[in-house]
């Protein structure tokens, strides 16, 4: 049995402790200079050589607020900052999750429960970036204007938590190496405009989930999952209404596949007119065309005009307008 994080079975029931265009990512001054190449190092030297670099860009900082979703790659920085801060006096590690009609309640579940796995106090904030014109018009830039939203707000967090004279503060987030990559990953220009630290960003998605399983996360395998305005064509409003279908149509399919599990990409696509694309991996391609006129009236009691099935294709919908 792997033991974890802590040395404790991450099999256990976890009790939530919870608290109510140039893309720059911040670099290190000392950045390893192995960590480009950690994908031909075994796991344990791969977790060593992220806490060692975790610990160069935190060292001049007391309090760590990191912005937290419960996937793998917050979970993960959330863990680094625990390793790397133990025989360090005064260090306090705040994941901050950002509450809104965009993020569904089994996301916000699923970070309550991984932060009471690792021993931290989950904080829930409200976000405003539903009156936001630019993020509503979802037009291009909806993911810069959520995320300056979530930054402002993390930013408070952090000043009320290092308002005790000598403490400083730092903001986290968990942009890895395909991130980086990313041409439709807007959000990274607002990290960079609130000087957001990315322990990650030279690291592999895959050698992300290779450093979890080591230490034990209980995410370490789940498939990823962005906000529901991400599943908005562009030019689809990411009105309430919209998101709110969206997370309720995805509750149907996950209910209904027999085949899908935590690892499983499931993804629902609101289009132009209101149609929906229900995109799943390929080996559940073929029940989920079976399951798909079972789902027609629901999905259109939900609000959708109607219903497709096609093969998962991460931001499938990001880069280009729905053709009417």
């Amino acid at each position: 049995m792997n033991l974890g994080l802590f040395g404790k079975s991450i099999t256990r029931k976890c009790t939530p402790i919870v608290r109510l265009y140039h893309v720059r990512v911040v670099q290190s001054q000392h950045p390893s200079k192995s960590l480009a190449k950690t994908s031909n190092y075994g796991v344990s030297d791969l977790v060593d050589n992220l806490i060692q670099y975790t610990k160069s860009v935190m060292e001049n900082s007391n309090n760590h607020v990191v912005a937290f979703s419960g996937g793998v790659d917050s979970s993960l920085v959330v863990a680094l900052l625990q390793k790397a801060s133990e025989d360090v006096n005064n260090q306090t590690v705040q994941p901050v999750i950002g509450i809104s009609p965009a993020v569904s309640s089994e996301q916000i579940q699923l970070a309550r429960q991984v932060t009471s796995c690792l021993g931290v106090q989950l904080t829930e904030v409200r976000t405003s970036e539903g009156i936001d014109d630019t993020y509503i018009a979802n037009a291009g830039e909806a993911c810069l204007a959520c995320k300056t939203h979530l930054y402002t707000s993390l930013k408070l967090v952090l000043n009320h938590a290092s308002m005790t004279p000598g403490h400083k503060g730092s903001l986290y987030n968990g942009t890895n190496a395909d991130d980086v990559k990313d041409p439709t990953r807007l959000g990274l220009i607002a990290a960079s405009n609130f000087d957001v630290i990315s322990p990650l960003q030279h690291t592999t998605k895959n050698d992300v989930r290779r450093a979890a399983k080591y230490l034990g996360l209980p995410n370490w395998n789940y498939a990823a999952s962005p906000c529901l305005r991400s599943r908005l064509a562009l030019g689809v409003e990411a009105t309430k209404q919209h998101l709110i279908m969206i997370e309720e149509a995805e509750k149907i399919v996950k209910k209904k596949l027999s085949g899908y599990s935590k690892s499983s990409n499931i993804r629902v696509r609101m289009l132009s007119r209101q149609r929906a694309r229900v995109e799943v991996d390929d080996d559940l391609l073929q029940e989920a065309e079976n399951q798909k006129s079972l789902w027609t009236d629901s999905f259109q009691n939900l609000g959708f005009s109607g219903v497709d099935v096609k093969v998962f294709t991460s931001g499938s919908v990001s880069r280009k307008l729905e053709e009417t």
